[in-house]
C-alpha cells in the first residue's frame, strides 16, 4: 500500500477525485439475445445470465457464440468494455459486471448493459464488487421478485478515479489476491475430499471387518 500512497502523493497530491460513471463513460442497453440463439461457433457472445454463473472479474474468451448475421443486430462489445447484468432476482447479483479483454468484438443482449470507457477495465470491474458500489446501487434498484437498475441510474453512481498508473498498480495487487484465493480454494477442496475419504473409511466398520475377518 505504501507504493500506492507514494504514487497518489506524486500523481494526485490533492487527493483522488470521484466522478460519476456517466462522466467517465457511456452505457448502452442490449437487447435480443436468447439462449436458444447459441451456436457451436460464430461471433462470441455473453448472455446476462452467464455473468452470474460463469464469468469472474474479466475474461478473454466467451463460453457461447451466435450466428454472425444475428450478431450484426445485437449490442457490440469491444475490448475493454464492461458487460453488466442489469436484471437479477436479488440485490446482490444485479449489476454484476465482467470486463471483456479479448481482441475481437463480441455481442451481448437483453437485460445487460455495455459500459464503454477509457479507464483500466479491470479496475472498474473490481469496483463493481465493492461495498461502496453496493450501497450506491441499492438506491436505484427497482422491483421485488425481479430487480432492475436502469442505465441512466447506473450512470449516477460515483467511482474514485485515480490516474491510470495507480489503477494499474491496484489491479496488480487485487489480481495477486484473486490468484491466491483461487489457490487456497483449490487446496481447501482437496483437503475436504481427503477428509471425507478418511471419515467414511474410518467409520465404515463393515470394511474394517472384511479386511480383518479374524479380528
Amino acid at each position: 500500500m505504501s507504493k500506492i500512497d507514494d504514487m497518489i502523493k506524486e500523481l494526485c497530491p490533492e487527493g483522488v477525485k470521484r466522478k460519476t460513471l456517466g462522466e467517465i463513460g457511456t452505457f448502452i442497453r442490449g437487447n435480443g439475445l436468447q439462449k436458444k440463439d447459441f451456436t457451436e461457433s460464430g461471433t462470441g457472445c455473453i448472455h446476462y445470465g452467464q455473468i452470474y454463473t460463469y464469468y469472474g472479474i474479466y475474461t478473454y474468451k466467451t463460453k457461447s457464440f451466435v450466428d454472425p448475421d444475428l450478431a450484426s443486430h445485437l449490442c457490440k462489445v469491444s475490448s475493454g468494455d464492461l458487460i453488466i447484468a442489469c436484471t437479477s432476482e436479488n440485490i446482490e447479483d444485479v449489476c454484476k459486471a465482467v470486463a471483456w479483454l479479448g481482441k475481437e468484438d463480441i455481442v451481448t443482449g437483453g437485460h445487460a448493459c455495455v459500459f464503454k470507457h477509457s479507464q483500466n477495465p479491470k479496475y472498474v470491474s473490481y469496483f463493481f464488487q465493492t461495498q461502496d458500489f453496493f450501497v450506491q446501487k441499492k438506491k436505484y434498484a427497482r422491483g421485488a421478485k425481479v430487480i432492475d437498475i436502469k442505465a441512466e441510474d447506473m450512470a449516477k453512481i460515483t467511482i474514485p478515479v485515480p490516474p491510470l498508473p495507480i489503477q494499474e498498480e491496484i489491479v496488480k495487487i487485487l489480481d495477486s489476491f484473486t490468484k491466491l484465493e483461487a489457490e487456497l480454494e483449490a487446496e481447501l477442496e482437496a483437503r475436504r475430499k481427503q477428509y471425507e475419504f478418511y471419515r467414511d473409511k474410518l467409520l465404515n466398520f463393515n470394511d474394517l471387518q472384511q479386511n480383518n475377518p479374524g479380528g
